[in-house]
């Protein structure tokens, strides 16, 4: 746990001369929910941006020939893996925390409504939509690096749009029982809970997989 710990403040301070380009990414979002008057369309964006300075670590790393300092750092590269993504998901939880306190304020400032649920629906969005391209984007990195690998991040884009045209096939009355199993926000929380762990999950492994098959 200490290395992991060890190898998520690397990775921070990495990012550190980019601090002030990602609050300003945070600050465009804010202006998205402003201008559509939408908090989950403000909660949406700043999820996505997010996820896309994902990728600074990555292109660092690369820039600066670090490959070999991690190689012989007395960690695991599981454990280095583990660090990167626990960093990604801080870095998430710090963007969702942020936009859920800015974005209701500016919006309640312009006249609109922002209720309990409305902020609990946009927060779930936005970990949904991170986690969708988190996942996708990691493995691609640490398989073809910064540059090749984002375009990884387009194939959630793809499925989730695919998902929502055959959601709209489907003969009306036939996913009634489907429907009514997702309005209960307890079971939508539980599968939204069991949905991000099993994703992560299966995405560490695949990176730990890819690193581990590579020479350092």
């Amino acid at each position: 746990m200490s290395n992991i710990l060890r190898s998520v403040k690397l990775d921070f301070a990495l990012v550190r001369p980019y601090v002030k380009t990602i609050c300003f990414t945070m600050a465009l979002p804010a202006a998205f929910a402003a201008i559509n008057r939408s908090l989950l369309t403000g909660i949406s964006f700043a999820m996505c941006f997010i996820a896309m300075t994902s990728g600074y670590t990555f292109s660092i790393t690369e820039k600066n020939d670090m490959e070999r300092l991690y190689g012989i750092l007395p960690v695991r590269k599981s454990e280095l893996v583990v660090g990167r993504y626990v960093y990604i998901i801080i870095m998430g939880l710090l963007a969702l925390i942020f936009s859920l306190v800015t974005h209701p304020v500016i919006l309640r400032s312009l006249g609109e409504t922002v209720s309990a649920f409305d902020i609990a629906s946009a927060a779930a969005a936005g970990i949904f939509l991170f986690t969708l391209y988190t996942v996708f984007q990691l493995p691609g990195y640490y398989k073809f690096g910064s540059i090749k690998g984002r375009v990884f991040m387009y194939i959630p884009v793809a499925g989730f749009l695919t998902t929502l045209f055959l959601v709209t096939k489907i003969p009306a009355g036939s996913s009634g029982w489907f429907i009514t199993v997702l309005s209960s926000p307890v079971v939508l929380a539980l599968l939204a809970a069991v949905f991000v762990v099993v994703m992560y999950v299966i995405s560490i492994l695949v990176s730990v997989k890819i690193v581990q098959g590579k020479e350092v």
